[in-house]
C-alpha cells in the first residue's frame, strides 16, 4: 500500500463483488428452486432451473470433483498472490483477474462444501449449458483480459524507476 492507496482495487472490488454474489445467489436458488423443474422467466427464453454439476464447465469431466476442486483452490490461491504482489496492473487487467478469482473461488468452494456447483441460469432460446453467476464472472474476465491485451496501449503502463 501506498499513501492510504489499496494496490488494485479494481482488482479487489471485483473479486470481493463477485464471490459475493455468486454465493448469495446460490445460497438464494438453492433454499427456492431446488425441487422445482424451472422456473420460466421469459418463458422458452430465460428459466431459472436449478442443476447441479459435479465436473467442470459444460459438465466436462463429470463425477471427478475431486482433482476440480484443488484445481480450483490453486488457481485461487494464486490469483490472490498476483493481486497481493501484482503491480502496474491496468485497470482492464485489475477488473479482469478480479472477476476470474471471483468465478475460480465461488465454483471452487461449491466443490470443497458441496461436492458439486450449484448451476441455474438456463438460456434456452440458444440451447447453452445452465451456468451460474461464477461462470459468468470468468467470462467477464476473460473478456476484459482481451480487452488489456488488444485494446490497452503497453506505454501507458507507468514505467519503472531504476
Amino acid at each position: 500500500m501506498t499513501s492510504g492507496k489499496i494496490e488494485n482495487s479494481l482488482y479487489w472490488t471485483a473479486a470481493i463483488l463477485g464471490l459475493v454474489l455468486d454465493q448469495a445467489s446460490k445460497y438464494l436458488v438453492v433454499q427456492y428452486l431446488k425441487g422445482l423443474k424451472s422456473v420460466p422467466l421469459i418463458n422458452g427464453v430465460f428459466h431459472f432451473t436449478y442443476a447441479t454439476n459435479t465436473g467442470a464447465a459444460f459438465s466436462l469431466f463429470s463425477g471427478q470433483i475431486d482433482w476440480l476442486k484443488w484445481v480450483s483452490m490453486v488457481v485461487s490461491l494464486g490469483l490472490v498472490a498476483f493481486g497481493v504482489f501484482g503491480k502496474n496492473l491496468n485497470r482492464w487487467e485489475q477488473v479482469g483477474y478480479g472477476c476470474i478469482l471471483a468465478g475460480a473461488a465461488g465454483n471452487g468452494i461449491d466443490r470443497f462444501v458441496a461436492g458439486y456447483v450449484v448451476d441455474f441460469i438456463d438460456i434456452r432460446i440458444i440451447r447453452f449449458a445452465i451456468f451460474n453467476i461464477a461462470d459468468v464472472f470468468i467470462n467477464v474476465g476473460l473478456v476484459c483480459l482481451a480487452i488489456a491485451v488488444l485494446f490497452v496501449s503497453k506505454s501507458s503502463k507507468p514505467k519503472k524507476l531504476e
